[in-house]
């Protein structure tokens, strides 16, 4: 029996409705879930998905293929997207090199808008085309020419009359957050990317750029506490357990940290019993306060604001940040602190309100200083800045907090 064919691309309606199908589970899935999803299927539906997915995903699900898989893949992918492909490869992840698409509607000066025309039909069948680009013999780009501009133009016009020359476009090494910032104020629906001597290699939709832009920002509260940018509501719970244990094994050696220096004040809590009463206060404070620095740090690191050389002012911005809030929240605390220590009749309830305002200054300075620095030190050794940021934040905040505030009780009690 003879299978039934869309008019709308030639695909077979089964291919079409198992697409339409699987299509948005994938994208909800991390690429390791969309590699399996894609297993029972034959190489050539997988290449009509990867199609269909931005193309950032695409080129991950990709990579995450086996060997041979992966090979079938590529073979059963056109010669332009195959090339496309396996150029994109070469790139950094989250460059504008791993969002490419290959430009279809690529021309020399000298066609015509006749001749041009008349191959955008074949084109236009298979792709969205906005512009076609105008190249010379060497691939270089020389301008854009806008649909509406081939539209109002004679037919017998060259297309270098009618193009726009020089360009803006992008570059392949750029991060998304660097294309991003340069885009910001365009908002064109297609940008070319060219190599540095001008050699067109793809062109990324403008779309796709701030659904990336939107994928890395979602992913970034999950990392702060070591849930893995890959994981979604539909990953697997094994999976799931296999992303964030580790991190949490992390999280409990360095609460193991915190509570060496309270069992180092042992005896201090034992003569004064109503100190463990506020170590929950100064801890609270000052991780609110670090988590604050943390988040404006990340943020500055995302939008590309935070550059080299302004390390320094926001260390002490937020140092001094954080003496200004650890005071006027010290006042309340050691107000607090003096009342409690009255009503239980303690001979050194003064101090204890001194102690806790004074511990509050030096821990939220500590945790401000931290929260800046933290994100910082990883990205200097070449980590993702975001990665359980907030697991390493929470150990200095917990150690500087307790270890002030007890170690000026065992001294000056």
């Amino acid at each position: 029996m003879p299978t039934t064919q869309s008019s709308a691309d030639n695909r077979p309606v089964e291919t079409i409705t198992a697409i339409d199908a699987l299509l948005p589970r994938i994208v909800e899935a991390a690429p390791a879930e969309g590699v399996k999803m894609l297993e029972p299927y034959p190489a050539d539906f997988a290449v009509h998905m990867l199609e269909l997915l931005n193309p950032a995903l695409a080129q991950a699900v990709l990579a995450r293929f086996p060997s041979d898989r992966r090979q079938k893949v590529l073979a059963a992918a056109s010669p332009a997207l195959r090339q496309q492909w396996m150029r994109n490869e070469a790139y950094p992840e989250h460059s504008i090199g791993r969002m490419m698409e290959p430009p279809l509607a690529v021309f020399r000066p000298e066609a015509t808008v006749a001749q041009t025309t008349e191959e955008l039909r074949h084109f236009v069948t298979r792709a969205f085309i906005t512009y076609a680009f105008v190249v010379d013999e060497q691939e270089r780009l020389l301008g854009v020419v806008a649909m509406r501009e081939m539209l109002l133009a004679q037919s017998d016009q060259r297309l270098d009359e009618i193009m726009i020359k020089n360009p803006f476009h992008l570059t392949p090494e750029l991060s998304l957050t660097e294309a991003m910032r340069a885009t910001v104020v365009r908002h064109y629906p297609v940008y070319p990317v060219c190599e540095k001597d001008g050699l067109l290699v793809g062109l990324v939709r403008g779309q796709m750029l701030f659904e990336a832009q939107t994928v890395e920002l979602s992913a970034q509260p999950g990392s702060m506490v070591g849930v893995e940018r890959e994981e979604r509501l539909a990953t697997p719970w094994l999976r799931s357990l296999k992303f964030r244990h580790p991190w949490l094994q992390l999280n409990l050696l360095t609460a193991f940290i915190a509570a060496a220096v309270v069992g180092l004040f042992e005896q201090t809590l034992e003569r004064i019993v109503l100190l463990a009463v506020f170590l929950p206060v100064l801890a609270g404070q000052s991780g609110n306060t670090g988590c604050q620095a943390l988040a404006v740090a990340l943020r500055g690191m995302t939008l590309g604001e935070l550059k080299s050389g302004k390390e320094k002012r926001l260390v002490c911005k937020e140092a001094l940040l954080g003496v200004c809030n650890g005071a006027l929240v010290g006042v309340t605390a050691g107000l607090g602190m003096f009342a409690y220590a009255a009503l239980q009749k303690h001979p050194s309830a003064p101090l204890l309100g001194l102690i806790v305002f004074i511990a509050m200054i030096g821990s939220c300075l500590i945790s401000g200083i931290s929260g800046a620095l933290i994100p910082l030190v990883l990205r200097k050794l070449g980590a993702d800045p975001a990665t359980a940021s907030s697991i390493f934040l929470t150990t200095a905040t917990d150690v500087a907090s307790m270890g002030i505030f007890l170690g000026l009780a065992a001294m000056l009690i």
